[in-house]
């Protein structure tokens, strides 16, 4: 592995990442990373030589301006079979919970569970190990109960809890709805993280997600005086797990319209998971017009389930929970949202030897004036944290 220093304000990018064009170079970190199209053409002579060096990820940015910049110097990518700790098994976290169980296979050895509630863990721990496949060659993980303690011990831990879902027949954005409350219990866990030294990866799953991944960065790298010290999580260790479900739910709705079809070959999603999500229909050839007609299915849906009389987790829990998840640990591409530029942006990445990758694809005009549109409403939902923190003594 080589290394690339650069120095920027460390609240404000990636503490290191995958360097996977020559533009990111001589550029500093923002959401206009996702089109390929930003970056500069004409590297100089220097630059072009690492080209192979970036074809094969094998070159790894360092930001020299974080306190802790060379413990980002000796990080080896993890390596299954891993371990997986889950708070809280309500509805999202016991059906994420057998998703991993049923689908791991020799990625997971062992999944360590922990609720406020003893007898949820007693059962899931009593059921899910009574679940075993005709043949013996196919294995699955372990589930043990663990405690609060041992939470990260691991190397992702999972965070689904909620101070509670809105009743079904709130018609506002759930999502948000559910913040002030989800924060207050975020808070103390990434605390908690910060006084563990936690390495693995912190996973948010609950709503919503972007903005308590945003809260996770912010208090786990506070001093006592509430000053940023960087003695926390690196900004890369979070990832918010939303996007699956609005990438799932475009393709259920393009797979009924052929109008929308061109999604399932050609579309992307971005943003976060609520307010400023963009389903793109095809990024080669982007339509505005079909494009806001499948965002506006993708975040509506949930409202069609609960209009049906059920709370909508399953297809949250699996499609942006236990196989995005999977993916993440296997090093494939999935959807969730990572830090870039200040802000928690959802879009397709992996996590390769030298690092986190995010997809930079060409995008046309229309595409990129969505996104950075939708920058501007995550930078004014994290002033938002920033006041409501403030005003809380959270």
């Amino acid at each position: 592995m080589e290394y690339f220093y650069f120095e920027q304000e460390p609240s404000l990018c990636r503490a290191s990442f995958a360097i996977t064009h020559l533009g990111q170079l001589q550029s500093s970190e923002n959401s206009l990373w996702l089109d390929a199209n930003s970056f500069y053409q004409q590297p100089t002579y220097q630059e072009a030589a690492l080209g192979e060096l970036i074809a094969k990820r094998e070159l790894r940015a360092v930001n020299r301006a974080h306190p802790r910049w060379r413990e980002l110097c000796q990080q080896q990518k993890p390596q299954p079979p891993f371990t997986v700790n889950l708070l809280a098994c309500g509805d999202v976290g016991s059906t994420l919970l057998i998703g991993l169980k049923l689908l791991a296979q020799n990625t997971i050895r062992k999944i360590g569970i922990y609720d406020i509630n003893p007898a949820l863990c007693q059962r899931w721990e009593f059921e899910l190990n009574q679940i075993c496949a005709p043949s013996a060659e196919l294995t699955s993980p372990v589930v043990s109960i663990i405690t609060k303690d041992q939470l990260f011990d691991c190397d992702i831990f999972v965070f689904c809890a909620t101070a509670g879902v809105p009743a079904l027949n709130d018609k506002s954005d759930v999502r948000l709805a559910q913040y002030q409350n989800n924060a207050a219990i975020i808070k103390e866990y990434a605390l908690l993280a910060r006084e563990k030294h936690f390495q693995g990866l912190f996973a948010v799953v609950s709503d919503p997600v972007d903005l308590l991944c945003q809260t996770v960065l912010l208090e786990s790298n506070k001093d006592p005086n509430g000053n940023f010290d960087g003695l926390g999580l690196f900004p890369e260790q979070i990832e918010g797990y939303g996007l699956g479900v609005m990438h799932a739910r475009a393709r259920y709705y393009a797979a009924k319209d052929p109008t929308l079809a061109s999604y399932l070959d050609e579309g992307r999603a971005y943003g976060p998971h609520g307010q400023g999500l963009i389903i793109a229909n095809s990024v080669a050839n982007y339509n505005d017009e079909k494009s806001k007609r499948l965002t506006e299915l993708a975040l509506t849906a949930n409202i069609k389930a609960r209009e049906y009389g059920f709370k909508p987790y399953v297809a949250p829990a699996l499609s942006s929970g236990a196989l995005s998840l999977l993916a993440t640990l296997r090093g494939e591409w999935h959807y969730s949202s990572t830090y870039l530029g200040g802000i928690f942006m959802g879009a397709r990445n992996r996590r390769c030897s030298a690092g986190l990758e995010i997809e930079a694809l060409p995008l046309s005009q229309q595409l990129k004036q969505r996104i950075e549109e939708t920058t501007e409403i995550l930078k004014s939902l994290n002033n938002s944290i920033i006041g409501l923190s403030s005003d809380t003594g959270r």
